[in-house]
């Protein structure tokens, strides 16, 4: 067996109890068959043995794709935001700034919706301007409307100059955060910017999360002061002391260092760790000292955050409170925004390539623990899906936990458990809601891009079927949901543009041959906007 040996490295922690979570001789068993199984496919390639049922299934996305784009148009057609409910739009600034029809620009486009495509196109060519007073999300900004603008350009084929006229017009006025004394921006951006920007804490995976964007745009407009900007972020956060690769949630502007007491792969820190893996991606493996903080980073995660629950024995990442004091501990809750980790994983295993395609030996003891951990959480982040009475995930969960320092379990309320009276997930009431996210149909994609396992795509398809039957409206569109353990669940009136952007697109990817968008070639951002690697010179 392949296991890999760590070194007993001192802790920051000396009273923390640490989870130590390590692969099983018998996962390394499991992963071995399923690197055998891709390895005797004929063509080198995941594919399924029953083509038309997968070809049938992405029509069905696609339709998804029409009715929540129609509902839109018929609604709240150029509005930044969508409510299905009161049939009504609302921007983010007064004129709007494409928020809603830049973000899904390339959803459409792979979805071969060309006729939409062109209409949301010429509207953003013919109305949108970002020369208007208005304060936005930095990152929000940068992930949906320039990424999705970057995106579109690509996919087009590169020649519509009016695309990269307004990601780089945009991308100039929201650079202006960057001025500050450590460069790290404060969250908020102005579009009519005037003096300095102020910045005090800003969120970790935020400022952290700017970096996939800024570079292409650089690639493509030749201004290498945008690659500068996020670059000079991360050698900040290179130099700022960490707990063995693991980093709070937020960072201090003026100091350059994180800052309080909170380490979390959810909310505000989630995206920190994907980027430092797709930043070395996007240009080709070239700067090794993003994979060295990759690598820390996800070594400090299987030391200190990832556990089993007591009875389903469920692997899933908690998250350590207090960690700047003398008595952190382990809070045993998962946002369902880390199911994105199990995608990043399997990515960083394999470098995006397919196991049909690379030789067992080339695959470390790292590389194979990683696959392991991947595909038990994202067993777990199905869980979250399949133990509720609609088959939706809520926003977060808790999960029954022993503490390995008393060894007694942590009390619980029995109303919160999906499966009484032995199930370990626990939802409560204020987290029941559910917003269609997508990191679990990521994570799914990738996976089944690179395993070939048909049921990643079996889940998918359960996934899309129970926002079929709770979340789609009669007359078209689709709504998020208050409370997923009640049937009928309520609706919320909202459809968030990342349904469409990634929820759907993911769906949409995973139901097609797995080199549609290969992830040997492309990172996506993470707002799912695939961008093609390329090299600096």
């Amino acid at each position: 067996m392949l296991l890999l040996e760590r070194a007993d490295r001192k802790s920051p922690w000396p009273n923390y109890a640490e989870p130590k979570w390590r692969a099983t001789s018998e996962q390394q068993r499991g992963l071995n068959q399923v690197i055998k199984a891709a390895l005797s496919r004929p063509n080198k390639k995941a594919k399924s043995d029953n083509a038309p049922l997968w070809a049938q299934r992405r029509l069905q996305v696609k339709a998804a794709t029409k009715s929540a784009w129609d509902a839109y148009v018929r609604d709240a057609f150029g509005s930044d935001e969508y409510h299905p409910l009161s049939h009504r739009g609302e921007n983010m600034t007064k004129a709007g700034v494409g928020y809603f029809i830049a973000d899904v620009l390339d959803t459409l486009l792979l979805t071969g919706l060309t006729d939409e495509y062109k209409r949301g196109r010429d509207h953003l060519a013919s109305t949108l301007t970002f020369d208007q007073p208005g304060a936005v999300s930095l990152f929000e900004t940068t992930i949906r409307v320039l990424g999705g603008l970057l995106s579109a350009y690509h996919w087009s084929g590169e020649t519509d100059t009016t695309l990269l006229r307004l990601a780089d017009e945009l991308g100039g006025r929201l650079a202006w955060s960057f001025d500050t004394e450590t460069g790290i921006p404060p969250e908020t951006a102005q579009l009519q910017p005037s003096g300095k920007p102020r910045a005090y804490l800003s969120s970790t995976a935020e400022v952290a999360t700017l970096q996939l964007e800024f570079r292409y745009l650089a690639k493509l407009t030749g201004k290498q002061q945008y690659r500068k900007y996020v670059d000079r972020i991360m050698d900040v956060m290179f130099k700022a002391p960490k707990y063995d690769g693991l980093v709070p949630i937020y960072m201090d502007a003026t100091s350059g260092k994180f800052s309080g007491g909170e380490i979390r792969l959810g909310s505000r820190g989630d995206s920190y760790y994907e980027y430092l893996l797709k930043q070395w991606l996007q240009t080709r493996q070239s700067e090794p000292e993003l994979l060295a903080e990759y690598e820390a980073a996800m070594e400090g995660v299987k030391k200190y955050l990832v556990t089993l629950s007591p009875n389903q024995r469920l692997t899933y990442v908690g998250e350590i409170q207090q960690a700047t004091s003398d008595t952190p501990y382990f809070n045993p809750k998962m946002d369902h925004l880390v199911c994105f980790l199990p995608g990043s994983l399997a990515l960083g295993a394999t470098r995006g390539r397919a196991l049909s395609n690379i030789p067992p030996a080339q695959l470390s003891a790292r590389n194979r623990e990683d696959l392991i951990l991947a595909r038990e959480l994202a067993d777990t982040c199905m869980h979250m899906y399949l133990d509720t009475k609609t088959g939706l995930s809520p926003e977060l969960v808790y999960f029954r936990h022993i503490d390995p320092a008393n060894g007694k379990e942590a009390e619980f309320s029995k109303d919160d458990q999906l499966v009484p009276p032995t199930g370990d997930i626990l939802a409560r009431g204020g987290d029941r809601h559910s917003l269609l996210r997508p990191e679990t149909v990521e994570s799914l994609f990738v996976l089944w891009s690179i395993t070939g396992e048909e049921k990643w795509r079996e889940y998918g398809w359960s996934i899309f079927s129970a926002i079929e039957k709770w979340a789609k409206l009669p007359a078209g569109g689709y709504t998020s949901l208050r409370d997923i353990t009640i049937v009928p669940p309520p609706r919320e009136d909202k459809m968030e543009t990342f349904f469409v952007s990634e929820t759907l697109k993911y769906l949409y990817l995973l139901f097609s041959d797995s080199d549609s968008v290969p992830l040997s070639q492309y990172v996506f951002n993470t707002e799912a906007h695939p961008l093609p690697q390329f090299n600096w010179d």
